[in-house]
């Protein structure tokens, strides 16, 4: 295991962290997969109010006391936005009482997705005053955010300078969040990559093409790579349902360094393969379409249809684009059958792209069930 500093934090932490949003299935299965964690180098574990009993199991597993001393475990939880301070000091508190803790390591805002929640934050009297009281009186170390937000929101969260670590979706399959690495970096803030395996790609049951394409190396290996190799990123999360979970990712924990040629030459591969594919039809993801005068996320719902027609990973698309519509300020959009053909998107496609037929072609070839936030 490596591990490396987060930011201005200057905690150390393993380049690969424990998520504790699917090891629910019980107490037992929680402490194992806990205990697994540390045995194999873990040294942060992430959990969150709103994570089911997530924080009460981890509570538990730390009062039987685990293979290593409190002083060498970093915990954070995170807890949503609120409107008023109270609220949040009420929300510590309980959280604190269900880790059985005297203190957090770091404390995210949870969820920091629309521009009411950076208001929230933003306000005198609002839920960060009772935050800095918390460090103040030593029971939260560190502040920082989580998100889920456009680009926008998130590079106006990181600038009002309040946060000194950030959890967001960054990999090799959804590079839009590039600036904000960047400018979180410029502010020496630590850097957590929320779930690279599953949102990242569902790439722990990749598709054949996909593997084929990725040769000799795994796509999830590959992904966990690109993020490796960049060393602006801290540490990765793994939401392992259950030891076992954590084998598969941990293979590549001591490998952080600069890419090798030959994986830089499976990425080119990759990115050769998708421009042939999909040819005059690929959405380079430059967001100039939006607005969509019927919400649409149109750059999103293209960006699924390119991994789907490339790489046939369908399956990912499938499980994405049914949160549409599904999942409130977490996945925010309309599906692309919302389209009413206004046209409004085309003069602004440098690509020319047809974005009516190809928003109604995703539609079909992923509208599937509808999905949900697992741990809603």
């Amino acid at each position: 295991m490596q591990y490396r500093r987060f930011g201005k934090t200057n905690l150390r932490l393993s380049v690969f962290s424990l998520g504790t949003m699917r090891y629910l299935a019980s107490p037992v299965n929680a402490r194992r997969t806990i205990n697994e964690a540390v045995a194999q180098g873990i040294n942060h574990i992430e959990t969150a109010s709103g994570y089911g009993k997530s924080e009460e199991y981890l509570g538990e597993a730390l009062k039987a006391r685990l293979s290593v001393s409190r002083n060498q475990l970093h915990i954070t939880s995170k807890i949503p936005p609120t409107v008023d301070a109270d609220t949040m000091r009420r929300c510590i508190d309980e959280s604190l009482e269900r880790l059985q803790l005297d203190y957090l390591d770091c404390l995210g805002i949870h969820g920091l997705n629309t521009w009411q929640h950076l208001e929230w934050v933003r306000a005198e009297n609002g839920c960060m005053q009772a935050v800095r009281e918390a460090v103040e009186y030593g029971r939260v170390r560190h502040v920082g955010f989580s998100t889920h937000a456009p680009l926008e929101i998130i590079l106006a969260a990181i600038n009002t300078d309040f946060f000194e670590f950030i959890n967001l979706h960054y990999y090799y399959f959804f590079q839009r969040n590039a600036a904000a690495v960047k400018l979180a970096a410029e502010k020496d803030m630590g850097i957590f990559i929320i779930s690279p395996a599953d949102k990242g790609g569902r790439l722990y049951t990749p598709p054949e093409k996909l593997e084929e394409l990725t040769y000799p190396f795994s796509p999830l290996e590959l992904n966990y790579r690109f993020l490796l190799s960049d060393k602006r990123v801290t540490t990765l999360s793994i939401g392992a349902a259950n030891p076992e979970e954590l084998i598969e990712p941990l293979k590549v924990a001591n490998n952080d360094g600069e890419l090798t040629l030959e994986e830089i030459s499976v990425f080119e591969k990759l990115e050769k393969h998708q421009n042939t594919v999909l040819d005059a039809e690929k959405c380079s993801q430059c967001y100039e379409c939006l607005p969509c005068p019927e919400n649409i996320n149109i750059p999103e719902v293209l960006r699924l249809r390119n991994l789907a027609v490339a790489y046939e990973m369908e399956d990912y698309g499938k499980y994405r684009y049914g949160m549409f519509e599904n999942a409130g300020h977490w996945f925010p959009g309309m599906k692309g059958s919302r389209c009413t053909e206004c046209g409004e998107c085309l003069p602004k496609c440098p690509e020319e792209l047809d974005i009516p037929a190809l928003l109604k072609d995703t539609h079909e070839r992923l509208k599937g069930k509808e999905g949900r936030r697992l741990w809603e």
